[in-house]
């Protein structure tokens, strides 16, 4: 199925007049301050938050921030979680955050933690893919990033020697990828858009280079018990990616300029909810991210 977008000519790539035309479109929905940054300051009695950068946008700022552990164990491995890459993608952003108020605690002899929980505030005030320049962050993981977003996390990592043996990065696939995401995306590269069928369930895309099945594995078990899974479709695919085990499929994450690509992590993967799914909601979105998380520290936790 193709869908016109109304910004742009079909088959021409966007000029800087139709990025601004997009740009020009978008309206804040929420309020990053509020529903982040004020969970954010309510964890500095346990944790170490840092700010790592500031965005600065035409007409707004937004700081960005780390939460990790406090006291740093040199003797410890270090598990990284991102959340909010796309910031329209909620239980991303919230399940970060709800996994620092209620299970972190739990994982803290183990491991130093490092989150990052909205990496795109500004795409989580407007419900954007895209950052304000209209690139894609979840594409920008790059050497010379041309996304501040990417380049910002990066640059505090490299500079903080923090190199994870573990990291979860949140996402969500939505029915707006068909909707809105995807045909903006084909208007803006003057290509043809064609949608793909919307995974009802959870799932993981795990990086084809670093696989870890059984990483994978202890992830969905983990989740089974507060979401469902997602099945795979006619073709045994995800989203166009052939269904490598329950759940799972598999990206080659660094080419692909993908957050999970950008550290050299013994054990990575990015999840996906499916918050429009008529059999779930965003408490239970939220829950399954954290069991995500949970079910990655503890396999790891035990492979020492």
């Amino acid at each position: 199925m193709t869908q016109q977008y109304p910004i742009g000519t079909p088959g021409k790539p966007w000029s800087s007049a139709e990025k601004k035309a997009w740009l020009s479109a978008q309206s804040k929905q929420r309020d990053y301050g509020n529903d982040v940054v004020r969970r954010i300051d309510h964890l500095r009695e346990l944790f170490q938050v840092e700010t790592y950068g500031e965005l600065a946008y035409a007409e707004h700022t937004y700081p960005l921030f780390i939460v990790r552990s406090q006291p740093w164990r040199d003797d410890l491995p270090t598990a990284l979680v991102t959340g909010g890459v796309h910031g329209y993608e909620t239980s991303g952003v919230h399940g970060a955050l709800y996994f620092l108020e209620t299970e972190a605690v739990n994982h803290l002899a183990r491991f130093n933690l490092v989150v990052a929980p909205c990496i795109s505030p500004w795409g989580y005030e407007t419900i954007n893919r895209w950052n304000p320049d209209a690139i894609d962050p979840n594409r920008s993981f790059v050497v010379n990033s041309p996304a501040q977003e990417c380049a910002l996390l990066m640059k505090y990592l490299a500079a903080q020697n923090i190199q994870p043996d573990v990291h979860i990065d949140l996402h969500e696939t939505t029915d707006t990828d068909n909707s809105e995401f995807r045909p903006a995306l084909a208007a803006r590269d003057g290509t043809t858009n064609d949608n793909w069928n919307i995974p009802d369930g959870f799932y993981l895309v795990a990086d084809s280079q670093r696989s870890a099945p059984e990483f994978q594995r202890a992830i969905i078990e983990q989740v089974k018990p507060v979401t469902h899974i997602a099945p795979a479709d006619e073709h045994g695919c995800l989203i166009g990616a052939p269904m490598v085990q329950e759940g799972v499929i598999e990206y080659d994450a660094q080419p692909l300029g993908l957050c999970m690509g950008m550290t050299q992590a013994r054990f990575v993967t990015t999840t996906e909810v499916y918050p429009d799914s008529p059999n779930t909601n965003p408490v239970e979105c939220v829950d399954a991210q954290v069991a995500a998380v949970r079910g990655a520290l503890e396999f790891a936790g035990q492979q020492r």
